[in-house]
């Protein structure tokens, strides 16, 4: 059985920052991203432990940041590989995508 998915948090410091998920287990589920000045998020890196695997965790951590991006007006980098594969699966992100 697996286990449901803890609410998004963002841990911002400063010119880098990043969004996770917490299990009770203690497993965090992550997408960290930099800052570039004032409107573009570079998404570095995102991983999921096996505790998340095949829940979504991936995908709602890229979605609550194109989320985020679009009502603060900021555009976003996916430099990660995974970051990268979403937005080529959802053109609707397009507004938000440096490029």
């Amino acid at each position: 059985m697996t286990e449901e998915l803890a609410a998004i948090e963002l841990e911002d410091r400063g010119t880098k920052g990043r969004y996770v998920i917490r299990a009770p287990s203690g497993d965090e589920a992550e997408m960290t991203f930099t800052k570039v000045g004032e409107h573009l998020l570079i998404i570095d890196h995102t991983g999921v432990p096996d505790a998340f695997r095949g829940q979504g965790a991936g995908l709602r951590l890229v979605t609550r940041a194109v989320e985020d991006a679009r009502s603060a007006g900021k555009k976003i980098i996916p430099l990660c590989p995974f970051a990268a594969a979403q937005f080529r699966r959802h053109p609707e992100w397009a507004d938000v995508l440096n490029g």
